[in-house]
């Protein structure tokens, strides 16, 4: 065995001899080119603060460090490192070096805009000086702080209050459709007027000429257009539509099917209508004649006609193409009280009290009764709803001390407005600039749209006429919220109208619109809480005091 392996072995060392001395020759291997290795991103901090990608409130120049794992090729900075606002405008920016290279530093060339998104971005363009790639792109976002200096000079809370109401006033006097008076639904609306809105201006005018605004009798000239108009407009067993042409007075379709009666848009023309008669009591032809065409109208609506063939309840809609298709009840707890108060109190068309108890107050099922955040809310929605719900019907309609079988209206506005304001404060889904002086949730426009905004639907939009109509029922909440609009946000919110109708702080957008219906409440609710003018006007109607009691309320002002 032994002999057998040495002869193998010896027999494998003469073959790789031969081979060696022949002519074949081996090619030497080339090895592959070597790749410079890929880096990686390793830390990033905005004015020394490390937090994840995003940063908030911070201030015009700030200094962004960005740290790699390798250094930099300083040649691929500029086409691979981009620092831009949220529409694409290019920033410039100085970048210097630290950590051998490993980290840049940049800061914007100028001071940034403030309450402004911007975005530094780093795309893999970027080289190591060994001419690697970065692997993954990095993108910062910035958001810009509130510019905390005040933008206009502070004036006492009583000319603050003044100014507001004069200024948001001159939305429904300057602006008032010229052929109609009435008030236009926006300020983009034309011939478009609102009939609901119309009565918020009739009653923003009364608080006008008693605040001196404008004379008692350029008052009163303009409620002769507004009231001349109406005579003639269309009409629906007395009921107006939700809008009008301003120059013609014919139906302008809010919906297709809605082109018709709208009652609870009556209800608070009405309430206006009413607060003027009241208002204009003098004993000359002028104001008696108004009175006399007031109360044609007022006399004209057939609310029981709304019960829909003798209904305990009513409903909201009628067309004369359509009928009763909308089949929309008025029933609480929403804007719309005051359908069933002037119901109630028609002198010619007046509803039954059961109407009120089961098509409005559902025999109790409006009842709320729950906490949120520590606040006991005794009628409505969960945690509340919008905030127009209190306001509306309320602009005439005084709470204070008011009650009957549901509820304590004086808990209940006071509920629902710290409700709202609290769920602001504690800010669950942390928008930016919600706090207790930044707060308020109703119907209003938002970029690109509208929506009823409240806790259970909050999209991060604040609209101004939530806190200040709120005015009577958390005047400190509101008289926060009230200043820090006009001083702080001013320079963006602040227009020929008074306030614009709503704002985003989180991605930054301010409204051009002005609406009616918004800018209404402001006036009215603030002269409320100032004097109860309206409230005093309206519960001063004697068929007011009768039809209220008759549904069981009672409070001292019945």
């Amino acid at each position: 065995m032994v002999k057998r392996i040495l002869f193998y072995l010896g027999l494998i060392l003469v073959t790789a001899s031969c081979s060696k001395s022949g002519n074949d020759t081996v090619e030497p291997v080339t090895p592959p080119p070597t790749q410079p290795g890929s880096f990686s991103f390793n830390a990033l901090r905005v004015n020394g603060v490390s937090s994840g990608f995003n940063y908030r409130n911070i201030n015009t120049s700030p200094v962004i460090k960005i740290s790699f794992s390798a250094a930099l090729d300083k040649s691929t900075v500029k086409n691979s490192v981009t620092f831009k606002t949220a529409s694409g405008t290019n920033v410039n920016y100085d970048a210097t070096y630290e950590d051998d290279d490993k980290t840049i530093v940049i800061k914007p060339s100028s001071a940034l805009q403030n309450i402004t998104k911007y975005s530094v971005d780093v795309t893999t363009a970027l080289k190591a000086n060994n001419k690697g790639s970065l692997q993954s792109a990095v993108s910062v976002q910035l958001l810009t702080a509130i510019d905390s200096t005040d933008k206009f000079p502070r004036i006492s809370d009583d000319a603050l209050l003044n100014l507001v109401q004069r200024q948001t006033f001159k939305y429904f006097w300057d602006f008032g459709h010229p052929n109609s008076g009435m008030a236009r639904e926006r300020n983009s609306s034309g011939d478009v007027v609102t009939t609901g809105g119309s009565g918020f201006g009739i009653m923003a005018l009364v608080a006008a000429v008693n605040r001196n605004f404008i004379t008692r009798a350029e008052g009163l000239a303009r409620m002769q257009k507004i009231v001349g108009f109406l005579k003639t407009a269309d009409k629906f067993h007395g009921a107006f539509p939700h809008w009008l042409n301003g120059a013609t007075g014919k139906v302008q379709p809010f919906s297709e099917k809605d082109n018709g009666a709208d009652l609870v848009e009556t209800s608070f023309l009405m309430e206006g209508l009413i607060i003027a008669r009241q208002y204009f009591n003098g004993a000359g032809n002028a104001e008696t004649t108004l009175r006399r065409d007031i109360n044609e109208l007022w006399n004209g609506v057939e609310w029981d006609w709304f019960r829909r063939g003798g209904q305990n309840t009513l409903y909201w809609h009628w067309s004369p193409n359509y009928n009763w298709d909308m089949n929309m009840q008025v029933s609480g707890w929403n804007e719309a009280l005051s359908v069933y108060v002037l119901a109630a109190s028609s002198n010619t068309h007046a509803i039954p009290k059961i109407v009120y108890d089961n098509g409005w107050a559902g025999n109790g099922a409006m009842r709320n009764g729950n906490t949120y955040f520590g606040v006991q809310l005794p009628l409505g929605p969960t945690q509340g709803g919008p905030m127009f719900f209190e306001h509306y019907s309320f602009m005439a309609i005084n709470p204070t001390n008011l009650t009957d079988a549901y509820a304590d209206y004086d808990k209940q506005t006071k509920a629902h407005t710290l409700v709202n304001y609290n769920y602001c404060v504690s800010n669950p889904k942390q928008y930016n600039g919600y706090s207790a002086d930044c707060w308020g949730l109703t119907a209003s426009d938002i970029k690109g749209g509208y929506t009823a905004s409240s806790p259970t639907n909050d999209v991060g939009v604040i609209a101004p006429t939530a806190a200040l109509a709120s005015m009577p029922y958390a005047p400190e909440e509101s008289m926060k919220a009230l200043k820090f609009y006009y001083y702080k946000l001013g320079d963006k919110l602040w227009g020929d109208y008074g306030f614009y109708d709503a704002f985003n702080l989180t991605d930054p957008w301010f409204a051009d619109s002005y609406l009616a219906i918004d800018q209404g409440p402001i006036v009215t609710m603030i002269e409320n809480h100032r004097s109860g003018l309206l409230w005093n006007l309206f519960m001063s109607a004697p068929e007011v005091k009768k039809g209220m009691k008759g549904l069981g309320f009672s409070g001292p002002n019945l």
